[in-house]
């Protein structure tokens, strides 16, 4: 039996110490926005919020979170992030939106940091985020059209 707080709601599930918070989330709590891609922690489908700082889901164990605050991109909220999500429906930045969830968590968090990126600072905070349709010009693209509403 394990306590996880996920979106500012406390859950009790049975999960064993080594189970992935990717599964709790998806199959014990039923929120559905986290995917999973690679299960190495390469790709970045899987990027939730622990404590604020991102993490893989797949390779994050229940047990190493007690007492934590998991954030998922359904609990995702305050003005960057919703900036974030804005551009992304109006510039139509994902093309199948697999892996949508873990980008805009990742942007998220660049943009809350660094509010104006560069290239390469968003090359570098993306770099762990893989798109299997290549958006990365539209990715790029959405994170400064971000910053300057933002600063707007």
């Amino acid at each position: 039996m394990a306590i996880v707080t996920i979106n500012g709601v406390k859950h009790s599930v049975e999960a064993e110490a080594d189970m992935p918070l990717l599964w709790v989330i998806r199959d014990l709590v039923g929120l559905k926005g986290t995917k999973f891609g690679c299960g190495m922690a390469q790709c970045g489908a899987c990027t939730v919020y622990v404590d604020g700082a991102p993490v893989r889901s797949c390779q994050t164990l229940i047990g190493d979170i007690e007492g934590a605050e998991v954030t998922t991109i359904e609990g995702l909220k305050g003005k960057v992030a919703e900036t974030v999500q804005a551009v992304w429906a109006d510039l139509d930045v994902p093309q199948c939106g697999y892996c949508q969830s873990g980008q805009i968590m990742s942007a998220t968090e660049l943009l809350t940091s660094n509010p104006k990126p560069s290239d390469t600072d968003i090359d570098a905070a993306m770099s762990g985020n893989l798109c299997r349709c290549a958006t990365y010009h539209r990715i790029r693209a959405g994170i400064h059209e971000a910053a300057k509403r933002l600063e707007a």
